[in-house]
């Protein structure tokens, strides 16, 4: 290449690398034929990326990008050569290249294939007058191939394998957009999911191209865990190793590709975790290795350390292959047999011989290796005998109580008595998954019980499949689903009608906090090209509840404080209801423009405006705007501002509400604005202000110490913030209000009672009592106007407003209701296998002194309102 490329060998000479390639992507414009123009190029453009490899001024990333890059160009030039020839007048249209593999990842070698996908639009793609857009598309398709891969005596430009495309053995070598779009919705295998993590549109008519590759991504990148495409990447693994035996032992003739701990197990490693968290995080889908390994560490996916290490293998593996396919423009991947051929290969590298290069990959190719055998062990599996009386043995082996009954239970599901177990892949996911999940039963404080819930469980799901598989493949994950199916009936009626909630449990964040506010909206609110309104809601739905359940799982399974899962509780709805009003705001204005002046403004009542909800809590809002309400829209369709309001209200309460494909999201309560179910759903900022200063009962000024704006431009959230101050500190006949309080709690008592002893919300003593005193006590001091309680009573207890020990029945009080939401929905006595985790859950040895505990904390509460209720009676008695 030297010899033939005199001018771009002068320009290296010089050391001027970016001359020399510029220089190689311009030869052969004197070449008789579009083919030996591009085989020159290639020509030169190897010659310059090699020696700017083997100088060490090009890192691994420069190099494959500039093989890549001319990849995408010779492709351009081939099809616009067979565009011309058969319709001069015509550009490039209705005909796309979508690149896979090293191309499509723009990580090509020196001697890859290039393996596209070739497609094309009928309505668009240009045809003779009496042929169909197919034929004209294969003939298209099969010039362009020629030009890149016939050889002469320049060589070749690229080989190009067409096996990827769908069914290749029965689809012509061009096929239909849209068939192609039908089959990865419906028919593609496993395999054919990981090919796309690196699907680029690379050539050609690149909109058809990107058009294509977003039809399919939710095939891709699937949100909820699909193992056939991670038990097809484990299954070319075992044939890999099988095939190419030969090629396993380290050592001259060792595959540096496919060999145990070599490049495809580093590629391998990456896809599937990529496949498992992807479709929940677009950050993680980098088509590239190197990059897929960095994000996945960045996202807490996997250990920072392997990733480091398996990036330094990677980058070293793929340079050493540089070396092997330059000699003689080879496709190969072995190391030489011939110790003369493996010095060469080892003095390109810069090492002395082929010893040194053994010694330098051996590290690597060994932890490489032991890495991926962790991730996807080829030891078989254990599983539990067909044979009742054996299978009772094993079952009593692992700790199991009743073997009889879960000897039964089994043998039932595998005869078929369950929908879900009816095919034959939904039964050999299940006996994978058996030993861990009996192992877990065992472990349950009432395996009975949680072996039925088990049960019930798979009788309402359609099929079972990848439900076992992503059990089978995490323990951590089993042990979990237990404490679910122990613990918390809630938690087992949500998964049951959508089993991908599991999916949100594996990572290291998913018993974590959760994130700042700020970060916890960027990413509730993060979408991806092509989506709409309508995806964004069911986006939205499908990460809340995620993050709900998970949420619930650490409450149950003992990680994070209670208060904080509270907080957390509060912090995902607030970022929710932040998220979808804005988008609905954004999708509401492209009809009806905005309201010049004018804004919405939303705020939190209740649990949420204190910050801190439960696992099924509703949202008390209340809407207002800002502006002159006499405005009016500037859209295509103008609203006068207050019907222009009220009906941006009505979307956004159905934003939060309505339930969707992918299930509900929060039920919304508006009955605490202006003149509750009678007033308009938006009012005015200054008709709210107006209001609470002439209109509003005790009741709704006693609602508003809870009260937050958490929707809203920082200006219009502070002039809500300060009527809302206002109307709280005016002055007022504290005995009057003393009096409604008292009158308003007995009413609520006397229709509202509690639904057992241990209803720590409305029993006396509980939260409601709590509340009232602490809001009757913020009105008679004039301090403490905060909407979190607790925080109210930290800074009453500090002025010596109200005893310290109220502050702490409140903490034990809430952290109780949180958890009672979960094991016992309607405050029943929660059943004896679960008291014990209540109890510790909530910092205590035993069920019977948490009960000690709630009782004293109740009394202290209660000696406290009573007191309020009795000189209130007093005050009664002397004014009469």
């Amino acid at each position: 290449m030297l010899d033939r490329h005199g001018a771009v060998a002068d320009r290296l000479l010089t050391g001027d690398i970016d001359g020399a390639l510029g220089h190689a992507r311009g030869c052969g414009e004197d070449a008789t034929t579009v083919a030996q123009r591009l085989r020159l190029r290639r020509g030169a453009v190897a010659l310059v990326t090699g020696i700017a490899d083997l100088a060490g001024c090009w890192s691994l990333e420069q190099v494959t990008l500039s093989l890549s890059d001319f990849a995408d160009d010779a492709i351009q030039a081939a099809l616009e050569a067979a565009f011309a020839e058969r319709y001069p007048d015509e550009p490039v249209r209705g005909f796309a290249v979508v690149a896979l593999g090293k191309h499509g990842s723009r990580e090509l070698n020196y001697s890859s294939d290039i393996d596209p996908i070739l497609l094309f639009d009928p309505r668009t793609l240009p045809h003779g007058a009496r042929e169909e857009p197919g034929d004209a598309a294969v003939r298209i398709a099969r010039r362009m191939t020629e030009l890149l891969s016939a050889r002469d005596g320049d060589g070749y430009v690229f080989r190009v394998d067409l096996r990827l495309r769908p069914s290749p053995e029965v689809t012509p070598v061009a096929i239909p957009v849209e068939a192609a779009i039908s089959y990865y919705e419906s028919m593609a295998l496993g395999w054919e999911q990981a090919a796309f993590i690196r699907g680029r549109a690379a050539a050609g008519d690149i909109q058809l191209g990107d058009y294509f590759l977003r039809s399919i991504r939710p095939f891709v990148w699937r949100r909820s865990l699909d193992f056939g495409a991670i038990d097809s990447i484990m299954d070319i693994s075992r044939r890999i190793r099988d095939h190419y035996a030969s090629g396993q032992a380290f050592g001259p003739g060792y595959d540096l590709k496919r060999g145990r701990g070599g490049i495809r197990e580093v590629e391998f490693f990456a896809q599937i975790h990529q496949l498992i968290h992807g479709g929940r995080n677009p950050a993680l889908r980098p088509g590239a290795t190197r990059e897929a390994l960095h994000a996945l560490a960045e996202g807490d996916i996997i250990d920072p350390r392997i990733a480091e290490n398996l990036d330094n293998a990677y980058a070293l593996y793929r340079t050493i292959e540089h070396r092997l396919q330059m000699v003689d423009d080879r496709q190969t991947h072995e190391l030489p047999r011939a110790s003369d051929a493996m010095d060469n290969v080892a003095r390109l590298h810069g090492v002395a011989d082929g010893a040194a290069l053994l010694k330098l990959l051996r590290p690597h190719i060994e932890w490489v290796g032991a890495n991926y055998d962790r991730l996807s062990p080829f030891a078989p599996a254990e599983r539990l005998s067909h044979d009742l009386h054996k299978l009772a043995d094993q079952l009593d082996g692992m700790g199991f109580s009743d073997t009889k009954l879960a000897a039964a239970r089994i043998d039932r599901w595998r005869n078929g008595s369950v929908r879900a177990l009816r095919s034959a892949p939904a039964l050999k996911a299940l006996e994978k998954l058996l030993p861990g999940l009996f192992r877990g039963l065992a472990k349950a404080p009432d395996p009975v019980l949680a072996l039925n819930r088990f049960e019930q469980l798979i009788e309402r799901l359609p099929t079972a499949i990848n439900f076992f598989k992503l059990l089978a493949a995490n323990k951590p994950v089993v042990e979990m689903l237990v404490d679910v199916l122990s613990y918390a009936p809630p938690l087992g009626d949500d998964l049951s009608a959508r089993v991908d909630l599991l999916d949100g449990l594996i990572g290291a964040s998913a018993l974590e906090p959760l994130p700042r506010q700020d970060d916890l909206e960027s990413w509730l609110g993060m979408g991806e090209v092509g989506d709409d309104y309508q995806m964004l809601l069911d986006r939205v739905r499908q990460k809340v509840g995620e993050r709900r359940f998970a949420l619930g799982v650490q409450a149950i399974c003992g990680a994070g404080d209670i208060l904080g899962i509270g907080a957390g509780y509060g912090r995902l709805a607030t970022a929710a209801v932040r998220v979808l009003a804005d988008a609905t705001v954004t999708e509401f204005a492209k009809a009806h423009g905005t309201v010049p002046g004018g804004e919405l403004v939303i705020i939190a009542l209740g649990r949420l405006g204190g910050g801190v909800l439960t696992y099924a809590s509703d949202l008390d809002l209340i809407y207002l705007f800002t502006g002159d309400f006499s405005a009016e829209s500037d859209g295509a369709k103008p609203l006068g501002a207050t019907q222009y309001f009220n009906r941006l209200a009505q979307r956004v309460s159905a934003a939060l509400s309505v339930r969707t494909a992918s299930g509900p999201l929060y039920e919304v309560d508006t009955r605490l604005r202006p003149f509750g179910a009678q007033g308009l759903l938006a009012a005015s900022v200054d008709s709210f202000a107006r209001y609470q200063q002439e209109n509003a009962w005790t009741w709704e000024h006693l609602a508003l110490t809870r009260a937050r704006p958490i929707f809203g431009s920082p200006a219009a959230r502070a002039q809500v913030s300060a009527i809302i101050d206002q109307t709280l500190r005016r002055p007022r006949n504290l005995a009057t209000m003393t009096a409604d309080a008292v009158k308003m709690r007995g009413e609520m008592a006397k229709h509202k009672l509690p639904e057992s002893a241990l209803d720590v919300k409305l029993a006396p003593g509980g939260l409601v009592d709590l509340e009232f005193l602490v809001h009757v006590t913020q009105f008679r001091t004039g301090t403490g106007f905060h909407p979190d309680i607790g925080a109210a009573l930290a800074e009453l207890s500090r002025e010596g407003h109200l005893p310290r020990e109220l502050a702490r029945a409140y903490d034990l009080l809430t952290r109780y209701l949180i958890l009672s939401r979960l094991v016992s929905p309607k405050s029943a006595e929660p059943p004896p296998a679960t008291q014990a985790r209540v109890a510790g859950r909530c910092g205590f040895r035993s069920w019977s002194d948490l009960l000690a505990s709630l009782d004293a904390a109740r009394q202290s509460v209660a000696a406290q309102w009573n007191a309020v209720a009795a000189q209130d009676s007093e005050q009664q008695r002397e004014t009469k």
